[in-house]
Protein backbone atom coordinates (compact mmCIF):
# COMPACT_ATOMS: atom_id res chain seq x y z
CA UNK A 1 0.00 0.00 0.00
CA UNK A 2 1.42 3.37 -1.03
CA UNK A 3 0.94 6.16 1.52
CA UNK A 4 0.33 9.53 -0.12
CA UNK A 5 0.21 12.77 1.86
CA UNK A 6 -1.31 15.83 0.19
CA UNK A 7 -0.54 19.10 1.99
CA UNK A 8 -2.92 21.81 0.83
CA UNK A 9 -2.22 25.47 1.66
CA UNK A 10 -4.34 27.47 -0.79
CA UNK A 11 -7.65 29.21 -0.11
CA UNK A 12 -10.88 27.27 -0.42
CA UNK A 13 -12.08 29.32 -3.35
CA UNK A 14 -10.20 31.56 -5.73
CA UNK A 15 -7.47 29.08 -6.56
CA UNK A 16 -7.80 26.14 -8.92
CA UNK A 17 -4.87 24.46 -7.12
CA UNK A 18 -7.00 23.69 -4.07
CA UNK A 19 -9.87 22.30 -6.16
CA UNK A 20 -7.46 20.20 -8.23
CA UNK A 21 -5.70 18.93 -5.10
CA UNK A 22 -9.00 17.58 -3.81
CA UNK A 23 -9.88 16.10 -7.20
CA UNK A 24 -6.57 14.24 -7.13
CA UNK A 25 -7.13 13.18 -3.52
CA UNK A 26 -10.49 11.64 -4.45
CA UNK A 27 -8.96 9.84 -7.43
CA UNK A 28 -6.23 8.43 -5.18
CA UNK A 29 -8.79 7.33 -2.58
CA UNK A 30 -10.60 5.36 -5.27
CA UNK A 31 -7.52 3.19 -5.81
CA UNK A 32 -7.06 -0.02 -3.83
CA UNK A 33 -3.29 0.41 -3.63
CA UNK A 34 -3.19 3.91 -2.06
CA UNK A 35 -3.72 5.16 1.50
CA UNK A 36 -4.21 8.93 1.07
CA UNK A 37 -4.22 11.70 3.68
CA UNK A 38 -5.10 15.36 3.12
CA UNK A 39 -3.60 17.87 5.57
CA UNK A 40 -5.17 21.33 5.30
CA UNK A 41 -2.98 24.27 6.32
CA UNK A 42 -3.28 28.05 6.17
CA UNK A 43 -6.36 29.25 4.33
CA UNK A 44 -7.02 25.68 3.14
CA UNK A 45 -8.58 24.85 6.52
CA UNK A 46 -11.64 26.76 5.29
CA UNK A 47 -12.24 23.91 2.82
CA UNK A 48 -13.49 21.86 5.78
CA UNK A 49 -16.09 24.41 6.92
CA UNK A 50 -19.46 22.68 6.91
CA UNK A 51 -22.48 23.92 4.97
CA UNK A 52 -20.79 25.91 2.24
CA UNK A 53 -23.11 27.68 -0.21
CA UNK A 54 -21.76 28.35 -3.68
CA UNK A 55 -23.44 29.46 -6.91
CA UNK A 56 -25.31 26.79 -8.89
CA UNK A 57 -22.94 24.60 -10.87
CA UNK A 58 -19.95 25.51 -8.68
CA UNK A 59 -18.05 22.88 -6.69
CA UNK A 60 -18.36 22.64 -2.91
CA UNK A 61 -15.12 21.67 -1.21
CA UNK A 62 -16.73 20.47 2.01
CA UNK A 63 -18.67 17.91 -0.05
CA UNK A 64 -15.52 16.92 -1.91
CA UNK A 65 -13.76 16.26 1.42
CA UNK A 66 -16.71 14.16 2.58
CA UNK A 67 -16.49 12.11 -0.63
CA UNK A 68 -12.74 11.68 -0.11
CA UNK A 69 -13.32 10.48 3.45
CA UNK A 70 -16.12 8.09 2.40
CA UNK A 71 -13.71 6.50 -0.05
CA UNK A 72 -11.22 5.84 2.77
CA UNK A 73 -9.12 9.02 2.87
CA UNK A 74 -8.10 10.83 6.04
CA UNK A 75 -8.69 14.59 6.44
CA UNK A 76 -6.80 16.66 9.00
CA UNK A 77 -6.68 20.39 9.70
CA UNK A 78 -3.81 22.35 11.21
CA UNK A 79 -4.97 23.36 14.69
CA UNK A 80 -2.93 26.56 14.75
CA UNK A 81 -4.37 27.56 11.37
CA UNK A 82 -7.91 26.89 12.62
CA UNK A 83 -7.29 29.03 15.71
CA UNK A 84 -5.87 31.88 13.63
CA UNK A 85 -9.10 31.94 11.61
CA UNK A 86 -11.42 31.59 14.60
CA UNK A 87 -12.65 28.18 13.44
CA UNK A 88 -13.78 25.66 16.02
CA UNK A 89 -14.57 21.97 15.57
CA UNK A 90 -18.32 22.62 15.51
CA UNK A 91 -17.89 24.64 12.30
CA UNK A 92 -16.12 21.79 10.47
CA UNK A 93 -17.39 18.70 8.70
CA UNK A 94 -17.34 15.62 10.93
CA UNK A 95 -14.72 13.98 8.74
CA UNK A 96 -12.09 16.69 9.38
CA UNK A 97 -10.00 16.18 12.50
CA UNK A 98 -8.01 18.87 14.27
CA UNK A 99 -4.33 18.02 13.99
CA UNK A 100 -0.86 19.24 14.90
CA UNK A 101 2.50 19.95 13.33
CA UNK A 102 3.87 16.90 15.16
CA UNK A 103 1.28 14.69 13.47
CA UNK A 104 2.07 16.26 10.08
CA UNK A 105 5.77 15.59 10.71
CA UNK A 106 5.05 11.94 11.49
CA UNK A 107 2.87 11.52 8.40
CA UNK A 108 5.56 13.18 6.26
CA UNK A 109 8.22 10.73 7.44
CA UNK A 110 5.90 7.74 7.03
CA UNK A 111 4.60 8.73 3.57
CA UNK A 112 5.90 7.19 0.37
CA UNK A 113 4.91 10.35 -1.53
CA UNK A 114 4.29 13.91 -0.33
CA UNK A 115 2.49 16.35 -2.63
CA UNK A 116 2.06 20.03 -1.83
CA UNK A 117 -0.49 22.44 -3.22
Amino acid sequence: MTRVLLVVNGPAYGSDETYNALRLAIALAERDDVDPTVFLMGDAVTCAVSGQHTPDGYYQLDRMLRTFSRKGGTVACCGTCLDARGLTADRLIEEAARSTMAELAAWTVEADRVLTF
